[in-house]
């Protein structure tokens, strides 16, 4: 009986340190500050964001939680006040964001660049520096052309690319949106023989290339920046804006643009810093 006795109360204090520790590291869970990042496709399947935030976490002892859409959503999850901070890149929809007074201010953070992606054949003949004339000769080719068709700062950079072709100029018969992130968006590209616009850092990161390869580069109007701003808590009261901008001013300071800088798959790298542009 004693041995049976000893054994429960064995039994219970194991019970009540698991439970202690249990609590214990629930408690430091919800200690943990966290906010949430509205921001793009392109910065989490480039790798960037997996990097980059236990660097902000490590500093800050803040946790970021991402919800990685197309810029369009990502700044509309901001106008609701779905988001503490947005990290995005269309810096029109950004500044009129910022205007509309749904976020606090917009500060420029870091840049790369799109890229035309495309069969390494290149049937429509369109390899070069030119971005217009590459998309004139997908047209008029009828050319197989992936659009992300899902409002994101790639899409509405392919958009601006198109219009200045002038208005209701041909996008060609290939033309097919896929309502679709960039990583999909350059799978349906592999496996159908497709045209793409991509940012550089997704295709850097992009295991499934088939037979693809960056056609045009190198263009002006390729340079794509990113900017990052705290949605306004006078819009919205629970957004927390003071963890928010400590994200903020830590992206933007010497530290943050380091690690920006060190981020780089097979060598190269895939962004740029410049916030104190």
């Amino acid at each position: 009986m004693k041995h049976h006795t000893a054994h429960r109360a064995a039994l219970s204090r194991r019970l009540t340190l698991v439970v202690l520790a249990c609590s214990a590291s629930w408690g430091a869970l919800a200690q943990t500050p966290t906010i949430v990042m509205a921001s793009t496709t392109s910065t989490e399947q480039s790798g960037l964001f997996p990097y980059l935030l236990p660097e902000f976490k490590k500093a800050s002892g803040v946790q970021v939680k991402v919800v990685a859409v197309g810029t369009g959503q990502a700044i509309d999850m901001g106008r609701r006040g779905d988001a503490d901070v947005l990290f995005v890149h269309d810096q029109v929809a950004e500044e009129k964001v910022v205007a509309e007074g749904f976020a606090i201010k917009r500060y420029p953070v870091m840049y790369n660049d799109f890229v035309l992606i495309g069969p390494v054949a290149d049937p429509a003949k369109l390899k070069g520096n030119n971005i217009a004339e590459a998309l004139k000769k997908v047209a008029s080719s009828n050319a197989g052309f992936i659009s992300r068709g899902d409002k994101s700062g790639t899409h509405a950079a392919e958009l601006r690319f198109w219009k200045a072709l002038g208005e209701g100029a041909s996008k060609g018969s290939g033309y097919k949106e896929c309502g679709c992130g960039m990583g999909p968006a350059l799978n349906m590209a592999a496996s159908t023989g497709a045209y793409v616009l991509a940012d550089r850092g997704t295709w850097l990161s992009f295991k499934n290339r088939a037979d693809l390869a960056v056609l045009v580069e190198g263009d002006k109007a390729l340079f794509n920046q990113y900017g990052v701003m705290v949605v306004n808590p006078a819009k919205f009261a629970h957004v927390k804006a003071v963890d928010a901008q400590k994200f903020v001013d830590w992206v933007i300071s010497p530290a943050g643009q380091d690690v920006i800088a060190s981020y780089k798959i097979d060598g190269q790298q895939l962004f740029f810093p410049n916030a104190t542009r």
